[in-house]
């Protein structure tokens, strides 16, 4: 049995979104050819997220200096716990879905919120003399981006920071098996939402074959 996470950061709903709507044709196609497989959904809209703040970094000074949890003020000790539940939950899984719009050429900020608190140097990846080396070896991922415009070829694909960042930093942890379904041009007249939802179905199942 495989375990999946499913994380979503956007805040329309499924018949809003082509994001979204490709996610959960992909997730429940998944779970069709996966029924022993524990699915996890994470809503980071729905969660309590906390930002790597003042609060988190004096706690963590605090437990590097020899310090015991307990001393820590209840505010991190709070904020510390959250995060080390969601980087346990993440080490965990197997493999891994984001679901993301491409806001102002990147993700939501959520998301990346998300991505903070499960990016812990000695639990997702290390440091050594070589430089960073990820831990989470032997997984896989998948990363949905839908965007009004196109960025994976043309003139704006230099300002594609969305799909390249999730790429980037699933690297880091060692997952380098990551497939990425891009939806593009969702703001343009052609070739119009019925032919791009028909080519994201068609990659959807291109991806299965794999994850």
């Amino acid at each position: 049995m495989n375990k999946v996470l499913y994380i979503t950061a956007n805040p329309k709903s499924e018949e809003q979104s082509f994001s979204l709507a490709a996610g959960r044709e992909l997730i429940e196609l998944y779970k069709q050819n996966n029924p022993n497989d524990e699915v996890t959904e994470i809503d980071v809209y729905d969660i309590d997220i906390p930002y790597i703040d003042a609060e988190v970094f004096n706690g963590w000074g605090k437990l590097q200096s020899g310090k015991g949890f307990e001393e820590l003020t209840e505010t991190e000790r709070s904020k510390i716990s959250q995060i080390n539940v969601f980087t346990e939950q993440f080490i965990e899984a197997d493999k891994y879905v984001f679901v993301t719009p491409m806001w102002n050429f990147s993700v939501p900020p959520l998301m990346k919120a998300y991505i903070d608190t499960i990016s812990i140097a000695g639990k997702t990846f290390k440091y050594t003399d070589s430089g960073p080396v990820g831990l989470l070896v032997n997984k896989k991922a998948i990363h949905i981006q839908a965007s009004g415009g196109i960025y994976s070829e043309g003139p704006a694909k230099p300002l594609e920071h969305g799909n390249n960042f999730i790429k980037a930093i699933l690297g880091l942890f060692g997952v380098v098996d990551v497939q990425s379904v891009l939806i593009e041009g969702t703001n343009f007249p052609e070739p119009g939402t019925d032919a791009i939802k028909a080519k994201t179905s068609e990659r959807i199942k291109e991806v299965l074959h794999q994850f």
